[in-house]
C-alpha cells in the first residue's frame, strides 16, 4: 500500500511530525535531566536493573572493554542518552536512530522506576500502573518514530530494488558484450 496522493498530504504529515517529535522528546529531555541531576537517589531504584544489566552487557562485549557496574553511573549513562537522543529527535536529527536509543533507554528506566508489581499499598500499584501504562505508551510513540521513513523508501526497500538494478545493469552489459563479440 502506498501513501495518499493528496497534495497536501505530505504537509500535513510534515506538520505533525514537526510538532510530534519534539512532544514526544520532551518527556526524555525532562527525565534526561532530573537522571543526571538525581542520578545517586535514582540509583536505588534502578540498582535490582542494574545487577541484572550490567553483567550481561559486560558478557557482550568485546574483552577489555569496561562495562560500570555502578548503578549511579548507569543513571547518568541513561540520562546523558536521553538528553542526547531527545534533542537530536526534537531537532528532527536522526530521528529515527534518536527514537530506537530511547526506546532502548525506556526499558530499563521503567523497570527500575515503575514496578507496580512490587507496590505496597493499592494506591503505590495505582499510580504506579498508570506511570508503566504511559511509559508503554512511549515506547509505542518510539517505535512509530523509530520506523518512519517521512514517506521516503526504507532501507530493505532500497536494498531490494538496488539489487534488481543492478541484476537489470549486468544483464544489458552481458547482452551488449555478446553483441561486440559475434
Amino acid at each position: 500500500m502506498t501513501a495518499p496522493t493528496h497534495p497536501g498530504y505530505r504537509t500535513v504529515m510534515a506538520l505533525s511530525r514537526l510538532l510530534a517529535r519534539p512532544l514526544l522528546a520532551s518527556y526524555f529531555l525532562a527525565n534526561g535531566v532530573q537522571d543526571l541531576k538525581d542520578a545517586p537517589a535514582r540509583a536505588k531504584e534502578a540498582a535490582p536493573v542494574t545487577e541484572v544489566l550490567a553483567p550481561a552487557v559486560d558478557n557482550a562485549t568485546p574483552e577489555g572493554l569496561h562495562v560500570p557496574q555502578d548503578p549511579t553511573t548507569w543513571v547518568r549513562i541513561s540520562g546523558a542518552l536521553q538528553l542526547a537522543a531527545g534533542a537530536a529527535l526534537a531537532t528532527g536529527k536522526a530521528p529515527r536512530l534518536s527514537a530506537a536509543v530511547l526506546g532502548a533507554t525506556l526499558v530499563p528506566s521503567t523497570a527500575a522506576h515503575h514496578r507496580f508489581w512490587e507496590a505496597a499499598t493499592p494506591e503505590e500499584r495505582k499510580a504506579q500502573l498508570v506511570h508503566f501504562a504511559k511509559n508503554a505508551s512511549l515506547a509505542g510513540g518510539l517505535l512509530i518514530a523509530a520506523l518512519d521513513t517521512a514517506g521516503r523508501p526504507g532501507l530493505a526497500w532500497r536494498a531490494q530494488h538496488a539489487a534488481h538494478d543492478a541484476r537489470r545493469e549486468a544483464a544489458l552489459l552481458g547482452t551488449k558484450v555478446k553483441a561486440r563479440v559475434h
